[in-house]
């Protein structure tokens, strides 16, 4: 599983953090929010199999999060996409299984972002071209983004 760098006892105990999710058919990218509920970071990536959602769980557990943001997938004019299904179907599946509040938050253009921003980073061609690197900071800025509009 790639992994992007996390820093030394960043844990998040006796925090209460939000968790952010690129949700793929083959691959979820995970991030984490910092106990202010300021900054995202990624976290990698899981493959998404039956196991999936208790791996997502044993994060927020040990997270301490009180709710989870994953990536709602709209077309250019923001209606639902077909892939939309798929996603709710999955919140559906998180929030009976974790009882954990799920909120859907507008993912249009993270993986081209997430994208520009590891080329920016200096992050090597071959590197950028990791799906899972590329999940992990997508599931980053789904997150950031929704941490910025708490504080708006």
């Amino acid at each position: 599983m790639p992994e992007l760098p996390v820093p030394p006892g960043s844990t998040g105990s006796g925090s209460s953090r939000i968790i952010g999710l690129d949700y793929g058919s083959v691959r979820i990218g995970i991030a984490v929010s910092d106990p202010l509920l300021i900054i995202a970071r990624g976290l990698g990536v899981i493959e998404n199999t039956p196991r999936a959602i208790s791996t997502i769980g044993e994060t927020v557990a040990e997270y301490s999060a009180q709710r989870i943001v994953i990536g709602m997938p709209f077309n250019l004019k923001g209606e639902i996409a077909m892939k939309a299904r798929e996603v709710n179907e999955f919140i559906l599946r998180l929030q009976s299984t974790l009882g954990i509040e799920v909120i859907p938050w507008d993912e249009r253009f993270t993986s081209k972002q997430a994208q520009q921003t590891l080329h920016q980073m200096g992050v090597g061609k071959k590197k950028r071209q990791e799906k899972g690197i590329i999940d992990a900071m997508a599931a980053a800025l789904i997150l950031q983004s929704y941490l910025d509009s708490l504080s708006r």
